[in-house]
């Protein structure tokens, strides 16, 4: 190997001074030979170097060959390269990866770590019809390919799902001019497929076939077996589903009951899917993995792509129109907030399932204004703000303008940054409102962050006073805001929907995700409308007129 080594030295340092295609050609025969990880590495090195000689034009059809063939040698135990050489002939505006392929890559690597021992289980939530069915189905392919001794079991809600996930493996195998399955694993072959169990096997037959497709509710005991990956793919059906507690129930049942237990110890476990519910099976596999101690060994990753990302711009908007733009998320999020629904849209689309019934604020449960505020001076401008540090938590702050009872919300400051990000907000937000006050929930840790707030206002000639005060200790964080509840519901105006920039939208979905049963993951906003709830009660004067006493 050490002799191999030398060689691979020896020819790239050949064609970095020029030696052309012949030494590439060289380099490539001596690959051949090589160990996996070393063949990986240089076998990488040598299709960028063909790629950009194609793009260069130099050569162009026998570097443009080389590179096809990196990409074959690595396909049979590397994914990515599996995925884009299987569709090496289709016109590249038909082809499924690889116009998906900048936020499939992330799955595909995932899957790759699953396969290679690294994980025991990994958990994909994705929005509907972003592909995800289909990148389990070219994963069950190569896995029957590279290893056709190994059972592995695909699971989903309903036959009809479990019978067109069979039918596509079976014809990305056998269509040589679609895929190039066969060049791949030239030695492999199916040699038995029965469509009404759903099963298929490569090489030989086996009792447990090397690809067995059955639904959630189908026979599972004794049919089925998997040693191999067990794979299971939207266990819950929909909304009505997701809706009924005892369907929930009855699925765990079935999934820890006769699903789980069709794995062998060594098996590895995916769950793939779009997230109903937090009692979905999915949801409490997760928990279990989470919680419980005695799988602390377990070794397991989440992975959830959201519809809109952090910049509420869509994660899913592939090339040759063949996903879906930040237009039509947005507008799907509209129609469920019209429909009272907003969990439906966290479920659905951002992989975020809460507890319906827990659910605090519906968008037409608060009352909403066009931007344009009440003419004259308003009888008080504050601020409240719950602070954080970055690493996942928001600063979240609403500017409160108020008039008489009601209060408008023109802007809001909702950042996950670090302090150097969102104390320069809070000047800003300052800067243009003029708030006489600026109250900030304090500890230990946020004092700081306060008074660096009221020394960067100083510098910048604002005059508000900034105000400490700590968080009821006597008082539960989802107690208080239910508490006050009523008075953001009543007195306090937002932005319609039309109106809200994008922090400002994303504030305003944390507020509707906020629910009183089960773990909020970031409840900042609704937090900070509480203390400006309570700042408002706390300073609010009554003035009665009453005859003179003399």
């Amino acid at each position: 190997m050490q002799e191999n080594k030398e060689l691979l030295a020896k020819i790239r340092e050949a064609i970095e001074h020029g030696g052309g295609a012949d030494a590439c050609e060289d380099y490539f025969s001596a690959l051949r030979h090589c160990e996996r990880q070393e063949q990986a590495e240089n076998c990488l090195w040598l299709r960028k170097y063909a790629e950009d000689k194609v793009r260069e034009g130099v050569e162009v059809e026998r570097f443009f060959s080389l590179a096809k063939r990196t990409y074959l040698l690595m396909a049979p135990y590397d994914f990515d390269s599996y995925l884009i050489y299987l569709e090496w002939d289709r016109p590249v505006e038909e082809r499924f990866y690889q116009p998906r392929r900048k936020i499939m890559r992330r799955v595909a690597d995932a899957l790759q770590r699953l396969t290679d021992g690294e994980l025991d289980e990994l958990f994909l939530s994705m929005p509907p019809r972003v592909g995800k069915t289909s990148m389990l189905m070219f994963y069950c392919t190569w896995l029957v390919g590279r290893n056709s001794e190994k059972s592995n079991l695909y699971s989903a809600f309903s036959d009809i799902i479990t019978s067109a996930f069979y039918s596509g493996c079976l014809e990305v195998i056998n269509d040589p001019v679609t895929y190039l399955w066969h060049d791949v694993f030239p030695e492999a072959k199916v040699v038995s497929t029965n469509a009404k169990d759903e099963t298929f096997n490569v090489n030989r037959n086996k009792r447990y076939p090397s690809l067995t497709c059955r639904s959630l509710y189908g026979t599972l005991n004794g049919a089925c077996d998997c040693n191999g990956v067990l794979i299971s793919d939207d266990l819950i059906g929909g909304i009505e589903e997701a809706l009924n507690k005892d369907r929930l129930i009855s699925a765990w049942s079935k999934v820890d009951n006769n699903l789980i237990p069709r794995a062998k110890e060594t098996a590895k476990v995916l769950w793939c899917g779009t997230r109903w519910s937090v009692a979905d099976p999915a949801g409490l596999r997760m928990e279990l993995l989470q919680t419980d101690e005695r799988f602390a060994n377990r070794r397991f990753e989440i992975i959830n792509l959201p519809a809109l990302d952090e910049n509420e711009e869509s994660n899913f908007e592939y090339q040759f129109n063949v996903g879906f733009s930040t237009e039509y998320y947005k507008q799907r999020r509209a129609s469920f907030e019209k429909n009272n629904d907003v969990p439906s849209w966290d479920a659905q689309y951002m992989g975020q399932p809460v507890e319906r019934s827990g659910v605090l604020f519906e968008p037409d449960s608060l009352r909403t204004y066009n931007g344009v505020l009440p003419d004259g001076e308003p009888d008080r401008v504050f601020m409240c703000v719950d602070p954080a540090f970055g690493g996942g938590d928001f600063v979240a702050a609403p500017v409160c303008v108020q008039y008489g009872d009601d209060v408008f919300i023109p802007d809001v400051v909702y950042s996950d940054g670090d302090k150097k990000i969102t104390q320069p907000l809070i000047v800003q937000a300052a800067k243009e409102y003029k708030p006489r006050t600026i109250r900030m929930e304090a500890n230990r840790s946020t004092m700081d962050y306060a008074e660096k707030v009221g020394v960067m206002l100083k510098k910048n000639n604002v005059r508000a006073s900034v105000v400490t005060k700590p968080a009821p200790n006597n008082r539960a964080k989802e107690i208080r805001i239910y508490d006050a509840a009523p008075d953001i519901r009543e007195r306090f105006i937002f932005l319609e929907p039309s109106k809200r920039p994008k922090h400002y939208e994303q504030f305003m979905q944390n507020v509707y995700s906020f629910k009183l049963s089960g773990n909020n993951k970031h409840d900042d906003a609704p937090d900070s409308l509480a203390a400006a709830s309570d700042e408002l009660f706390r300073t609010t004067i009554s003035v009665k007129v009453g005859k003179r006493a003399f």
